[in-house]
C-alpha cells in the first residue's frame, strides 16, 4: 500500500526489489526510505546534503547520513548495495555524468528519477513569454533554482547509452506524481512526461 507516500515516490518505490540492500542518495526527510524499509523489508541507507532533512530522516530512526553525494560515494566500495536511488537530485548535480558513474560503481541497479525540461508545458512557457518556465514541476525561479543542469527524456536516455546503462523499465510520471500513458518511448513520452522514472542496469 502506498497510502501515506507522495505519488512520484511511489513510482520509484515500484521500481525497488524487496529485500535489496538499498541506499538513497538525496533521501530528503527520509519518506521514501521509511515506506521501504517498513513495506519492502529492504536494508536500507540514506545520503542528505541538507542538514535539516537529514536530521528530520534521522528522527525517524532512520540511517541517514549528511554528506555530499558528489564526493562521499568514495567511500563505499564497488558492490556495497543492489540498488542505489537518486529520485530529483540528478539535475542539482555539478557533474550528473560523474555522479551516475559512481552509482554504477556501488549497485548493479539503480533507479533515477528526473524532471522533464522538454514537456509541452515548459516548450509553451518559453515560447510565449521568453523566460525559463516555472511550472509545478519546475517550481524555483531561474536566478533560486537548485537546478543547474537542465535535460530532456531524450537527453536523458542519451546519456544512458554512453555509459553503458541498460534502461530495463522506463515510466513517465504528470504533475500529481501519477504514470502517464506515453510509456516512455519516442517523441509523444519526451513531449507529454513531466518527470520520467528509469530503473537501469549495469551491463
Amino acid at each position: 500500500m502506498t497510502e501515506h507516500l507522495r505519488s512520484d515516490l511511489a513510482v520509484v518505490a515500484s521500481l525497488v526489489p524487496a529485500h535489496a540492500r538499498v541506499l538513497d542518495v538525496g533521501c530528503g526527510d527520509g519518506a521514501l526510505l521509511h515506506w521501504l524499509k517498513t513495506h519492502h523489508h529492504v536494508d536500507g541507507r540514506g545520503m542528505e546534503l541538507s542538514a535539516n532533512l537529514a536530521q528530520q530522516a534521522i528522527a525517524k530512526g532512520l540511517p541517514v547520513i549528511h554528506g555530499d553525494a558528489e564526493s562521499d560515494l568514495s567511500d563505499y566500495g564497488d558492490d556495497s548495495f543492489d540498488c542505489v536511488i537518486l529520485s530529483q537530485t540528478l539535475q542539482t548535480a555539478r557533474d550528473p555524468k560523474q555522479l551516475l558513474m559512481q552509482l554504477m560503481r556501488i549497485a548493479p541497479r539503480m533507479v533515477v528519477s528526473v524532471p522533464n525540461f522538454g514537456h509541452w508545458k515548459n516548450r509553451l512557457y518559453l515560447a510565449l513569454k521568453g523566460r525559463m518556465p516555472v511550472t509545478k514541476t519546475l517550481s524555483y525561479s531561474w536566478y533560486d533554482t537548485p537546478n543547474i543542469h537542465f535535460c530532456t527524456i531524450a537527453d536523458f536516455v542519451v546519456l544512458c547509452e554512453a555509459l553503458g546503462l541498460k534502461i530495463e523499465k522506463r515510466l513517465m510520471v504528470d504533475a500529481q506524481g501519477k504514470k502517464s500513458r506515453f510509456y516512455g518511448r519516442g517523441l509523444w513520452a519526451n513531449v507529454f512526461g513531466e518527470q520520467g522514472v528509469f530503473l537501469l542496469k549495469r551491463r
